[in-house]
């Protein structure tokens, strides 16, 4: 009886801890969750506005700076070439002198205007004051003319030629002291002639490429000198008579008309570095364009032919 009562109540003290411990554990998930009937859609993801840059990539550790061991020289540096001047292209020939008229004509007539003419200025250079408006006049009808210089005034103020060559003109040779050549013994000559070569060469680098004898006078001696020094010997074929006038008796109307009632195509013009020839010049260079002539540049003068 006892043994019986014991059982019961130890079964009645399991029951009641059982359902102690049911009150407080969750019921496990099921395995296989209910699912919906319809499929959802795949999600395809939409670029950004603004796309994001790639990942940088590491930077590679900086490598260690190589020192040369002390009292070891540094390697020698290899000079860079300088890049080659440009080599200034020399003019086309298209004109030549006529040796007998003086005229500057075509080489070519049916490709070159003949309506031309040569515009050159003799025994300068004198004075800056009346260079320097004739220069500038020249420049506003895009002229360029030939200045004959004397190897004395030259030498009086030699920057003028460098203001003549800045322009642009050509530089001939006039003699040293302006004397009659033809008068002259062949060493006179040859000086007279030569020094100046050799002066506006030390100036300008280059040598005179045209000779006029003064007073438009040389013999066979000068000739033969002219063309040892290879230029070309010219006097003239319009004379615009500018010589004739002085400071107290001038006038640069009659300069003009001078050359004009001379005009002709390749126009050799004879003028100087006068006061009232530099008045007339303006006037005078549009009086020739508007009868359609242009000016010669000297440089495209072949001095060979």
């Amino acid at each position: 009886m006892i043994k019986k009562t014991l059982m019961g109540l130890t079964a009645a003290a399991l029951l009641a801890s059982a359902t102690a411990c049911g009150s407080t554990t969750q019921p496990a998930a099921s395995a296989n969750p209910p699912t919906s009937s319809v499929s959802p859609a795949p999600t395809t993801p939409k670029p950004a506005d603004n796309p994001s840059p790639p990942p940088a990539t590491p930077a590679e550790p900086a490598k260690p700076i190589q020192t040369a061991p002390e009292g070891t020289a540094p390697a020698p540096q290899t000079p860079s070439t300088p890049p080659a001047a440009a080599v200034p292209q020399a003019a086309a020939k298209l004109y030549k002198l006529n040796p007998k008229s003086y005229d500057i004509v075509p080489i070519d007539s049916a490709a070159t205007n003949k309506n031309v003419v040569l515009l050159t200025f003799d025994d300068g250079p004198k004075d800056k004051d009346m260079l320097e408006p004739l220069l500038e006049t020249l420049d506003k009808h895009h002229a360029k003319a030939i200045f004959f210089v004397n190897g004395y005034r030259v030498k009086q103020k030699p920057e003028l030629i460098k203001l003549i060559t800045d322009h642009g003109h050509m530089i001939g040779n006039h003699s040293w002291d302006h004397i009659d050549l033809k008068k002259e013994n062949k060493d006179k000559i040859d000086q007279q002639i030569g020094d100046v070569q050799k002066q506006i060469t030390e100036l300008t680098g280059k040598a005179p490429q045209f000779f006029r004898p003064p007073f438009g006078s040389g013999g066979d001696l000068v000739r033969e000198k002219v063309k040892q020094e290879n230029m070309l010997f010219m006097t003239w074929s319009n004379g615009s008579l500018d010589w004739e006038m002085t400071t107290k008796n001038n006038n640069p109307d009659k300069v003009v008309s001078n050359v004009l009632e001379q005009l002709r195509p390749g126009s050799n013009i004879l003028m100087h570095e006068l006061q009232w020839t530099v008045q007339a010049m303006d006037k005078l260079l549009t009086q020739l364009e508007q009868k359609n002539y242009g000016f010669v540049d000297p440089a495209t003068i072949d001095t060979t032919l």
